[in-house]
């Protein structure tokens, strides 16, 4: 099951940090997943998220407003495999 990921952010210095720990996470475990960078601000709006970076898997805003530690973003994704597989 592909996981997919979006990580928005206009850009700034939290939100590439959020984009490279993501992707860490992602190679460390051998998760099968897609990341996707969203930078444009309707998109970011149409998810109602009111402080970035914000991280969203599988379309559910998981964390906003920081940057989640590594074993944060881990616990998520696999926390939406075992979702995803019930």
């Amino acid at each position: 099951m592909k996981i997919s990921l979006k990580i928005l952010g206009s850009g700034c210095a939290k939100c590439k940090k959020l984009e490279e720990v993501t992707s860490e996470v992602v190679k460390e475990n051998n998760f099968d997943a897609d990341i996707q960078k969203v930078e444009d601000l309707v998109q970011i709006m149409s998810y109602r998220v009111m402080v970035t970076p914000a991280l969203v898997i599988n379309e559910k805003i998981v964390v906003s407003g920081r940057v989640p530690s590594k074993s944060e973003i881990k616990s998520f994704i696999e926390k939406a495999i075992k979702d995803f597989t019930n």
